[in-house]
C-alpha cells in the first residue's frame, strides 16, 4: 500500500510502516497537483497537517483513497463528515502535541511577565547607548507563581497547561462544558506521583478572578472573548491564544491593551492567518509566534509513530 505524506511525517513513522510492509511518499505535492499524483501514484493513505486541504471534491475524484491522517488536533482541512459518511477512514493525534503546545504558553507567560518580547526588540537597538535606562523600564515584572490562570477548554492541551501551573505553584480555574472535573497528575524525575482533582467552574467566574487567561478550544462559529468578556477580566490581565485564529477578536483585543484592560497578550495564531493584521505585529505588548504550538521535534516525532501505528492497525 502506498501513503502520502503530503505535509510530511517524522522518520520514526517512516521507519514503522516501511517496516510493515507500506510504501511511504515523503513528498510535498501541490494542492492544485493533488488529485492528479494521487490517482497516478494509486495512494490508498494520505497524511496531511494544516497546509493541506482534503475536501469532498478531492475524495469524489480519489477512488484509491481509503485513509486520511491529520496530524495533531485541527482537523478543520479536511471534510471529516463527507469522509466519514462514504466509507473513509479518518484518525488524528489528538494527544500528541499537547505538551509543546502548553510550554510555549508559559513561553509566552514568562516572556511576557518579564518584559522579553519589549525588551529583545529594544536591546539590540539601544541596548549599548540606553542599557541603564532600559534596565530601570524592565525592573518591574512580575513572578507567575502565587497568580491564578484561568485555562478556557479543559481537554489535552488544557490539562497539560494545568500540570505545569501547578507545578509553577499557580492556583488553576479551569472552565469547559464538557468536563466538568479532570484528574491532574504529576510524574516527578525520580518515579513519584501526585495526583491533583480541578473541577470546572463557571466561565464568568475564570474571567472575573484570572490574573492570566490561556484558550484551548476547538474553531467556533463566533468569537469566545471579545468586548463584553474583556470587560468582565481584571485591570492588567495576560492571554495568551494557542489554539485558533477567529475565536479571541483581535480588534477587541487591541481597544481592550490600549486602554489597560489586558496588558499584554501572546499569540501563536491568527484570524488572517498567513498574513496576520499589522495592528497584531507591531503592538509592543504582543508577544507574537507563526502557529507553531506543536511544531516541536518531540511532538512530531509522537505524531508520526501514532498515525503509524493506527495506520497498520487498520489498513493491514
Amino acid at each position: 500500500m502506498k501513503i502520502l505524506a503530503n505535509d510530511g511525517i517524522s522518520q520514526s513513522g517512516i521507519d514503522i510502516l516501511e517496516k510493515n510492509g507500506f510504501e511511504v511518499l515523503n513528498t510535498k505535492v501541490a494542492q492544485n497537483q493533488l488529485e492528479n499524483f494521487i490517482n497516478e501514484e494509486n495512494i490508498d493513505a494520505i497524511l496531511v497537517g494544516n497546509n493541506t486541504q482534503v475536501r469532498q471534491e478531492l475524495m469524489e475524484a480519489c477512488p484509491s483513497i481509503k485513509l486520511i491522517g491529520i496530524s495533531g488536533v485541527e482537523i478543520d482541512n479536511v471534510d471529516v463528515d463527507y469522509a466519514e459518511d462514504n466509507g473513509l477512514l479518518v484518525i488524528n493525534t489528538p494527544a500528541a502535541p499537547s505538551s509543546s503546545v502548553a510550554e510555549l504558553v508559559f513561553a509566552h507567560l514568562f516572556g511576557m511577565v518579564r518584559f522579553l518580547h519589549s525588551s529583545n526588540r529594544e536591546m539590540p537597538l539601544e541596548g549599548d547607548s540606553r542599557f541603564n535606562d532600559l534596565k530601570k523600564a524592565y525592573s518591574y515584572g512580575t513572578e507567575l507563581r502565587g497568580k491564578t490562570i484561568g485555562i478556557i477548554g479543559f481537554g489535552k492541551i488544557g490539562q497539560e497547561v494545568a500540570k505545569i501551573a501547578i507545578g509553577l505553584g499557580m492556583k488553576v480555574l479551569a472552565t469547559d462544558k464538557q468536563v466538568p472535573s479532570a484528574a491532574i497528575t504529576l510524574e516527578f524525575f525520580n518515579g513519584q506521583k501526585t495526583t491533583f482533582t480541578i473541577d470546572t467552574t463557571d466561565k464568568d467566574e475564570l474571567l472575573k478572578e484570572a490574573d492570566f487567561i490561556t484558550l484551548h478550544v476547538s474553531a467556533q462559529e463566533d468569537y469566545i472573548i471579545a468586548k463584553d468578556e474583556f470587560e468582565k477580566m481584571k485591570d492588567g490581565v495576560g492571554i495568551v491564544n494557542t489554539a485558533r485564529g477567529g475565536i479571541l477578536h483581535e480588534v477587541d483585543l487591541v481597544n481592550a491593551i490600549d486602554s489597560g484592560k489586558v496588558q499584554f497578550a501572546g499569540l501563536d495564531v491568527f484570524e488572517t492567518e498567513p498574513t496576520p493584521a499589522v495592528q497584531l505585529l507591531m503592538n509592543s505588548e504582543i508577544s507574537l509566534t507563526p502557529h507553531i504550538g506543536g511544531a516541536t521535534v518531540e511532538a512530531q516525532d509522537r505524531v508520526g509513530t501514532e498515525l503509524a501505528n493506527q495506520i497498520i492497525t487498520l489498513l493491514q
